[in-house]
């Protein structure tokens, strides 16, 4: 497919006079386009949940999560898994952001280096990919090189392929074993990938990693539950979580968090059941750190 038959190359209409505006109306033009963005997401949500499925059953069986990608998706790949370990306290090597030109570019385009396939290979290779691991292949134009050259290298693994593209019937996803396409359409500024199609990809990424962080066990309803409390400000947010998934005052849920050896979950679990940190602690072991699990083998719907 030629560059100028992409759709993240095409001319958008509706700002053909941006520079003609004033600035109010440029950034009305740009809100009104941004607006479509959530919908084009929302409508690739049946292979987004296909893929955080898939992603959860490596993770839990050992695997990794590696986001590959160059330019703007490839920052955004490694801002994503940057998050992770702060927000859900994962181990850093659980979700790899691998960017081509490496993290130098993160800072300094280094765009020539999206051009090899080979660097796409041995990039990924080098991070000691294996078949167990997962690939999620980044590139608004679904056609970028280095992304295609590892996931070609993933797919001789047997390892599981994800491709995230903002481009319909993209090069990429016809590479992958799940393909997510959220396509907002042509950019205000003709080809800038990282405007709509970069909040596009932005949203889906938040949404395959917290929802994969959901399945693993480390949200309870909608709260952090996997939180480490290392500040001052993260303990009072671990008791005020403990307080409100426990159905328990805030003091006395600074006392389970105390007992419980500052672990949330295991401080919830106390506070629900009742029961001292052994018991609590052999129950999430039993239930693969899940909460709701425990809860139900108790008869409670939580």
């Amino acid at each position: 497919m030629s560059l100028d038959s992409l759709l993240t190359e095409q001319r958008n209409p509706a700002s053909e006079n941006l520079d003609a505006l004033s600035t109010f109306e440029m950034m009305r033009v740009m809100n009104h386009e941004d607006h479509k963005v959530a919908d084009a997401v929302g409508r690739a949500i049946p292979e987004i949940a296909k893929a955080v499925d898939a992603i959860a059953d490596r993770l839990e069986a050992g695997g990794r999560m590696f986001y590959v990608g160059a330019g703007t998706s490839g920052r955004l790949g490694v801002l994503d898994a940057s998050e992770c370990p702060p927000t859900f306290s994962v181990p850093y090597e659980m979700i790899q952001g691998v960017m081509a030109g490496g993290m130098t570019a993160l800072y300094s385009a280094t765009e020539a280096s999206e051009d090899s396939v080979e660097l796409g290979r041995t990039d990924l290779e080098a991070k000691g990919f294996t078949k167990g691991d997962v690939a999620v292949g980044i590139a608004a134009s679904g056609r970028t090189p280095y992304v295609l050259g590892a996931i070609a290298y993933a797919k001789e693994l047997g390892a599981l392929t994800v491709g995230v593209s903002c481009t319909p019937h993209s090069q990429l996803s016809r590479s992958v074993d799940i393909g997510i396409e959220a396509a907002p359409g042509a950019e205000v500024v003709a080809g800038s990938t990282r405007l709509r199609a970069g909040t596009a990809t932005k949203m889906v990424l938040n949404m395959l990693s917290t929802g994969v962080m959901v399945r693993l066990g480390h949200v309870y309803g909608n709260l952090m539950v996997n939180l480490k409390p290392s500040n001052e400000k993260l303990v009072d947010r671990a008791r005020r979580i403990v307080s409100q998934a426990a159905g328990v005052p805030y003091e006395e849920a600074a006392q389970l968090l105390d007992a419980a050896g500052m672990v949330v979950k295991t401080a919830i679990v106390m506070g629900k059941l009742r029961i001292g940190k052994d018991e609590a602690e052999q129950s999430l072991r039993a239930s693969h750190g899940r909460i709701r699990a425990v809860l139900a083998q108790e008869g409670l719907n939580g």
